[in-house]
């Protein structure tokens, strides 16, 4: 595409070091996903396990298609999975949620080198920059993951590559670029919604020509994402903003529960302030709070707005929008969403880097190696993975889960004959399946629609399944009851996690039980 009127000669760079950036970090990605992947990490959170599932569900199910997507989860972690999932070995050990979040994170880092070296002038500044965030052991565990966090990542380097660029070249292909990085954002997380008018101001204000064109075109690429959003909820559910308020939305989970920071500022900013801390690390928080100044001396003004406005939004969650952020030392509630506090982490990385920037260029090498070492060295003299924040919660909050699923498997697996059927929901039991080896078309939940209501209306109910593996208490137990036809075989009770009842077909047609 052509520049836009009035742009300048943008200064030039090899595109070998970003591909060598690339080639490392895919190398750094893929050694942390086998580090993962051999301790069993992949899917400690259950919201890995569900996006994971739901990827399979879509191609694998009693009614596959377009509408198991569902209607709160954002769509493009799921569709990513796609070419994957539908492998049963990548999905039954996890890697198939690995894989497409790792190559975001490889592009973010190659983004963020690319776009610092641009900010700064500087290849150990954007050395720097990378490295802090590749070292990051919970950003490293997260992109080993099917978490949007990984994968927003990539959508958000890419997003600040492009604003960059634009204010160097005028370019519309730089605009182009930024709007569909920030679609994919809004189509990976909420964060991203929050970001476009931010974004379409910076673009109002860098276009030297043109400029309401030039943000109507950012607004138009980037939109396309919550407005394909909004119709599909509206086609699903009915509601637009089924998402929002819906049955299964964040705001009906969380109801009117109270929780520390709620509509109290100081209270938001300390759980918030907390939670950063220990994602990033004492050195890196100290390090990237005085880079700051750096990069304001350097009138990097849009990147730091730009860096600034992620954790704004979860500060702003935290406070107004139902978010609550729990950190086991200042709350005796537990551990919960603190895997936010990432959000800060390309902010003081790129403060850091302006550091080395600001140093004479025959210093900027060993500036930049220093600063990797003082902000590597705590995670080195505690590399337990225990003071991994993000990971702890993972295994803190499902630890009762894995275990209440291990005992189903352990007896389902000497019993259940492949092709018999099992009436269940999706959710909480499908772990259990996948780790069977039994696929998800066996199963029948609400999820699965007119088949669904076809097997409970009958005047002979669920006519194909043997089993039923339900929470206790919810729709499909219900159904069950109701049909008559199947008893209680075996109830688990783990902890805190919620109790799984086992029936077992005895009466009417199905030939398997």
């Amino acid at each position: 595409m052509r520049a836009i009127p009035g742009s300048k000669t943008a200064p030039t760079f090899s595109t070998g070091a970003v591909l060598l950036c690339g080639l490392l970090l895919a190398i750094w990605s893929a050694a942390a996903i086998y580090f993962c992947y051999s301790r069993g990490w992949l899917l400690y959170y259950g919201d890995a396990e569900c996006h994971l599932d739901i990827a399979r569900k879509i191609v694998d199910s009693e009614t596959p298609g377009y509408a198991q997507i569902g209607t709160v989860w954002l769509p493009l972690t799921h569709w990513a999975m796609l070419p994957l999932v539908r492998r049963d070995d990548l999905w039954h050990n996890g890697l198939a949620g690995s894989i497409p979040f790792a190559f975001s994170f490889v592009m973010g880092g190659c983004f963020l080198f690319a776009a610092v070296r641009r900010i700064f002038q500087s290849t150990p500044a954007a050395v720097t920059a990378v490295a802090l965030c590749a070292l990051n052991p919970n950003l490293l565990y997260i992109q080993a993951t099917p978490m949007t966090e990984g994968m927003f990542f990539g959508c958000f380097a890419a997003l600040f590559y492009f604003s960059v660029r634009f204010r160097e070249t005028q370019a519309w292909w730089a605009v182009g670029g930024a709007g569909i990085a920030l679609m994919l954002g809004t189509l990976t997380r909420y964060d991203g919604w929050f970001l476009i008018p931010f974004v379409a101001a910076y673009f109002l204000w860098a276009a030297r020509v043109h400029r309401f064109r030039v943000a109507f075109v950012f607004c138009l690429l980037a939109g396309l994402g919550p407005l394909f959003w909004l119709v599909h909820n509206w086609r699903m559910s009915g509601d637009p903003l089924d998402f929002y308020r819906g049955p299964y939305s964040a705001m009906a989970i969380q109801g009117s529960a109270d929780y520390p920071g709620k509509h109290y500022w100081p209270r938001a900013f300390q759980f918030f302030g907390y939670t950063a801390y220990f994602c990033v690390g004492p050195c890196l928080a100290i390090l990237g709070t005085l880079g700051v100044v750096a990069v304001v001396a350097r009138r990097a003004f849009w990147p730091l707005i730009l860096l600034l406005l992620p954790p704004a939004f979860y500060l702003l969650s935290v406070h107004s929008g139902g978010t609550p952020i729990w950190v086991p030392f200042l709350y005796s509630g537990g551990i919960y969403n603190v895997r936010y506090g990432l959000s800060i982490l390309p902010l003081l990385a790129v403060a850091t880097a302006a550091i080395v920037a600001a140093c004479p260029r025959w210093m900027r090498g060993r500036v930049a190696a220093v600063a990797i070492v003082v902000v590597t060295v705590p995670w080195l003299i505690h590399p337990h993975p225990e003071n991994w924040l993000v990971l702890l919660e993972g295994k803190q909050n499902y630890a009762g889960h894995r275990e209440l699923e291990r005992q189903v498997e352990d007896y389902l697996r000497p019993r259940y004959v492949r092709g018999s059927g099992i009436v269940t929901e999706f959710g909480a039991t499908t772990a259990i399946y996948r780790e069977l080896g039994i696929p998800l078309r066996e199963t029948l939940t609400g999820d699965n629609g007119p088949v669904w209501s076809a097997a409970t209306g009958g005047t002979n109910p669920f006519p194909h399944d043997a089993w039923a593996v339900v929470i206790a208490g919810d729709y499909a137990e219900k159904a069950v009851q109701k049909a008559g036809c199947f008893t209680l075989q075996q109830t688990f009770k783990v902890n805190d996690a919620p109790e799984i009842h086992v029936y077992r077909r005895t009466g009417g047609n199905n030939g398997s039980s």
